[in-house]
């Protein structure tokens, strides 16, 4: 049993299939605009296409080829002419029995001398060629080849047209009239305004009288015995080469065989070879179009939407925005789109620091500001010198601190413009810590650590230990590491700085024998505002130096770490013996080991 479908059910398939063909029609031609409104797509498909349209009106306007084919049919006629002439000159000349001489030239001939039987041979009333015989040969060669040739004797005279057949006993044979074309469409009419742009100009029309093949020069100057051609245009504009070969029989010019070219015939193979080199420009053209398509696609659809990323990050100052990541393409779309994330994320990140900053200093500020209201707030209700007395304190106390803390919160925030505005130079870093050691040893008041110095030789002496960098920022690091560690150590104690070179780095080691730090505290003491001094009345340090150190060293593209020296004779490992804190710097070396 066979399933038979009716019109009825083929029909609505079809509409379906004719509406999806159409909806996707439709979809093609909304992303083609889509990226035909990109300014940078319109940019790579216009210049795709022009250097293109220049090649192809280059070839369609130097002629090369055409150049190349004519000069071939002029080789090809002379050589056709040349032996249909001399098939003439053999078999269709008047050939008469009687010898005719001048009784006056016999007398006047001279011992020895002869009458040629010449041109002065035949009776200037006798034709030298014979059209009736020249007729049935000059179809029977020129035929095949689709040639028109034309038979001149030696006046001028027209004598024989192949393409009428013009001679005694033949029927004239007329052309019919072109059959009725249908209006030419678009691109006929495009092909032919290009046909005729393209045409050479300047050739000269053929003028041909019925009474004398005079007028055109090749006929002339074959009737002189030397053969020549002419390329010319007829009426139709269409490109006629004739080559003019003299009918010689001997070695006496009896006649002149024009041969042409057919109306059409050298531009329709030249149109044909255009035509191909047009059809091979649409191809390279639509070829063209696509791959810029896809071209503007890889480059202007990333950088749009890169654009759009960047945009909405300004907009959204409250909001986080993400960048696309194209950071796998290995072309400059990737590393724009690298720039942009990292550059976005160092936003980001500097926001964040800015909020937590700021809301770091709110918090230190608002602690002794809080104090120092309480305390202005009692010191009119005491009622003793020495209760006024204790409450001077606080203020002095909290007004210093505030102080303290204005100046190194102002130092913090001025510190990445600094090193971002000033440029670094090379800094010898054993000068720079010997003379901030020697300094801080004439300033250090009674009870303070004295700073003592060692350097480690290297074999490329000072030159060893020049970093790139700010000297003034440096010391400043030095400056906050000494005064940190003197803080710590005890009375009798030393601080100890010793500078070595690595293999590409300068070390800077900072040791105090203080009590150490805790384990939990070898990074949070780095953070801002962290003090852990028990040790030490609150609010004597604003816990911003070692922040500032490390902002710093980072800034030097160095490192900065803390740790703690331990007892090497000890044993116990859960409790070793601290014998104090080491603060370890590195800073790339400018000289390589």
């Amino acid at each position: 049993m066979t399933d038979t479908v009716s019109d009825d059910q083929v029909e609505p398939a079809a509409d379906e299939a004719a509406r999806g063909l159409g909806t996707r029609i439709r979809r093609f031609a909304r992303m083609m605009l889509t990226r035909m409104s990109s300014s940078l797509t319109r940019r790579i498909v216009m210049l795709n296409l022009a250097g293109l349209v220049v090649l192809l009106i280059g070839f369609l306007y130097l002629n090369q080829f055409r150049e190349g084919l004519i000069e071939a049919r002029v080789q090809s006629l002379l050589t056709q002419g040349e032996i249909i002439a001399g098939a003439i000159a053999t078999s269709a000349t008047v050939e008469t029995d009687a010898i005719l001489i001048d009784p006056d030239k016999l007398l006047q001939l001279q011992a020895g001398e002869s009458s040629g039987f010449g041109e002065e041979a035949l009776s200037p009333l006798e034709f030298s060629i014979n059209p009736e015989r020249v007729a049935p040969l000059l179809r029977h060669l020129v035929t095949p080849t689709g040639t028109r040739a034309r038979v001149f004797d030696r006046e001028g005279q027209l004598l024989l047209d192949s393409q009428s057949h013009l001679a005694r006993g033949d029927v004239l044979r007329l052309d019919l009239p072109p059959i009725p074309r249908e209006p030419p469409g678009l691109l006929e009419r495009l092909w032919e305004t290009i046909r005729r742009w393209t045409q050479t100009k300047g050739l000269p029309a053929e003028v041909l009288t019925t009474s004398s093949g005079r007028s055109l020069p090749e006929v002339a100057s074959a009737i002189a015995g030397k053969p020549a051609s002419v390329v010319r245009v007829n009426s139709n504009g269409e490109t006629i080469v004739s080559v003019a070969v003299p009918i010689q029989r001997l070695k006496s010019v009896r006649g002149v065989l024009l041969l042409s070219t057919q109306g059409g015939d050298i531009d329709q193979i030249i149109a044909k070879e255009r035509l191909g080199l047009l059809q091979v420009f649409l191809i390279a053209a639509l070829v063209m179009v696509l791959l810029s398509f896809l071209l503007a696609g890889a480059i202007a659809g990333p950088m749009r939407r890169l654009a759009e990323a960047a945009d909405r990050v300004r907009k959204g100052a409250r909001s986080r925005h993400s960048i696309p990541d194209f950071t796998n393409r290995a072309d400059e779309i990737g590393h724009l789109s690298g720039a942009l994330r990292d550059m976005t994320t160092a936003m980001y990140d500097r926001i964040d620091a800015i909020e937590s900053f700021a809301a770091d200093v709110a918090h230190e500020l608002k602690n002794p500001l809080t104090s120092l209201r309480s305390a202005v707030e009692t010191l009119p209700l005491a009622k003793t010198d020495e209760s006024r007395g204790r409450l001077m304190e606080v203020i002095q106390h909290d007004v210093r601190r505030l102080d303290r803390l204005i100046s190194d919160i102002s130092d913090a925030s001025r510190l990445d413009a600094e090193l971002s505005r000033e440029d670094a130079e090379p800094v010898d870093v054993a000068r720079l810590v010997q003379g901030v050691s020697s300094i801080a040893n004439e300033v250090r008041r009674e009870g303070q650590a004295p700073v003592q110095v060692t350097i480690d030789p290297h074999p490329l002496g000072k030159d060893a230990f020049v970093v790139m960098g700010h000297d003034g920022r440096l010391s400043q690091v030095i400056n906050n590491l000494v005064d940190n560690a003197r803080s710590f150590s005890p009375d009798g104690a030393s601080v100890r700085i010793h500078v070595r070179r690595l293999k590409q780095d300068v070390e800077i080691r900072v040791e105090d024998d203080g009590p150490g730090i805790p384990e939990h505290a070898l990074e949070r003491i780095f953070e801002r505002f962290y003090t852990d001094r028990p040790q030490q009345g609150f609010g004597q340090n604003s816990g911003l130096g070692l922040s500032i150190s490390r902002q710093i060293i980072s800034a030097h593209k160095g490192t900065i770490t803390a740790r703690n020296r331990l007892d090497p004779t000890d044993e116990d490992d859960d409790d070793p013996i601290v014998l104090g804190a080491t603060f370890v710097v590195r800073l790339p070396a400018l000289v390589a080991a």
